[in-house]
């Protein structure tokens, strides 16, 4: 299901009471059906900027960062119970929590690249924050994780099978205070040891390191593909798969991203994904974000045609470009209320 404005508003109504009222102890967030979320629900955002305007894409984008600051700074201890699918938007509604649970059907994936966007809702800091070059490896082959591998890579707090989850979800609807150490001892009598599969990435973290802290996009590419000459690996040829067909320039954007939210705070990484998304929603350098969308929503079937076509044509000077305010007397920075008393929350 994807993520819409009208659940963004219910949800971040709720909190805001849920975070004043005493009888309140912490806050479970959890799907409505087979997948915890599936996303942002950009086919209707860009719809309505097509027959409209821009700005109706980036008030919806303001919505739902908004959100993800509201639960990263969340004053009482929240949990992500994730029994499904969680990609892209659904990444940044868990990420930013301080306990983060997914069962073996949980999903994980930043696909945005393959449809003209750039991994974003911050994960310039939640991936930058895995081990070793993990996460540049996630936002640039769009690779998928199960469970297991989601909580072994840090970005889950606990692993508990999909039969404990009603069980520990009840055993959290009692629990009569917000301490941390309370809620912690009460996950770990749920919690399973994850099992990572030998054909998983993360026991190739070695090579990804290898090949994913290279400068540019380019050399990433071409490390991988001598990697592949010493041995047809199916995880180093589905990235190299989505590297060659996705947007040439979201993954220069992603690359560029994830190196600056290595060393930013949340804040910054939420305000640059709200500034590159606005100039994507705006067309105002090219209309790859329209393109790839009309391919993977409408027109499915065809080959979206990037401009520019090819890695080594996108400079820096265009990558750097996406990164600055717009200039346009509709558009407005994003700000944050102040919530200098709380703390982010996560722990990656």
């Amino acid at each position: 299901m994807a993520f819409v404005v009208l659940q963004i508003v219910q949800i971040k109504r709720n909190l805001g009471l849920y975070e004043n009222d005493p009888s309140v102890k912490l806050v479970i967030l959890k799907g409505n059906g087979k997948a915890f979320c599936a996303g942002g629900d950009i086919e209707s955002a860009l719809t309505c900027s097509i027959t409209g305007h821009w700005t109706y894409a980036a008030s919806f984008y303001k919505k739902q960062l908004t959100l993800n600051h509201l639960i990263a700074t969340y004053k009482k201890p929240m949990v992500s119970l994730i029994n499904g699918v969680m990609i892209g938007g659904g990444a940044g509604l868990s990420m930013h929590m301080r306990f983060r649970v997914v069962t073996e059907k949980a999903v994980f994936a930043m696909p945005e690249a393959s449809i003209g966007l750039s991994p974003d809702v911050g994960a310039s800091y939640f991936l930058s924050r895995l081990p070793g070059y993990f996460g540049e490896y996630l936002g640039l082959s769009g690779a998928r994780l199960g469970g297991t591998e989601i909580v072994a890579c840090g970005l889950a707090t606990h692993f508990v099978p999909s039969m404990k989850l009603k069980p520990l979800e009840n055993g959290l609807q009692v629990v009569n205070s917000p301490n941390v150490s309370t809620i912690t001892a009460l996950l770990q009598k749920f919690t399973d040891k994850p099992n990572v599969e030998e054909d998983s990435p993360l026991r190739r973290l070695e090579t990804i390191n290898k090949c994913f802290s290279k400068g540019t996009v380019e050399e990433i590419i071409q490390s991988l593909e001598l990697e592949l000459e010493n041995g047809a690996e199916e995880w180093i040829k589905n990235a190299l798969n989505y590297m060659h067909t996705s947007c040439p320039t979201s993954l220069k954007i992603f690359l560029k991203s994830i190196r600056k939210g290595r060393v930013e705070n949340l804040d910054q990484c939420l305000y640059r994904d709200y500034n590159i998304f606005c100039h994507l929603a705006r067309k105002s350098f090219g209309i790859d974000l329209y393109e790839g969308s009309r391919v993977k929503m409408f027109d499915k079937g065809d080959i979206p045609k990037w401009k520019p076509s090819k890695i080594e044509l996108v400079s820096e000077e265009m990558v750097d470009q996406y990164f600055g305010n717009v200039n346009d007397e509709e558009w407005e920075c994003l700000r944050f209320p102040d919530r200098s008393n709380s703390q982010i929350q996560s722990r990656l």
